[in-house]
């Protein structure tokens, strides 16, 4: 399981409370979650789901391009050796 960056952000801030404010940590936890939401809308941050998709995007296209990549050092050497290329 992924540990959640914004709780563990909000974890490590109230650990770090003096023992003095102890009983006002519900409300000082309600207002670092306001905090942390807000800011956190205001990125443009992309979802999971949507980066997952990106990447195989992204996988599929450098295999294409790696496939095109070995094409075109194949037809290179077939020019500089004067052999005409195989029909594909």
């Amino acid at each position: 399981m992924r540990s959640n960056p914004v709780e563990d952000l909000l974890s490590g801030l109230l650990k770090g409370l003096p023992q003095g404010v102890a009983h006002l940590r519900q409300d000082i936890e309600q207002n670092f979650r306001a905090v942390l939401r807000a800011n956190l809308a205001k990125l443009d941050l992309t979802g999971r789901d949507e980066f997952e998709a990106q990447r195989k995007v992204l996988e599929r296209t450098r295999a294409r391009l790696e496939e095109l990549e070995a094409r075109v050092r194949e037809l290179e050497t077939r020019l500089a050796a004067g052999t005409p290329p195989a029909n594909s």
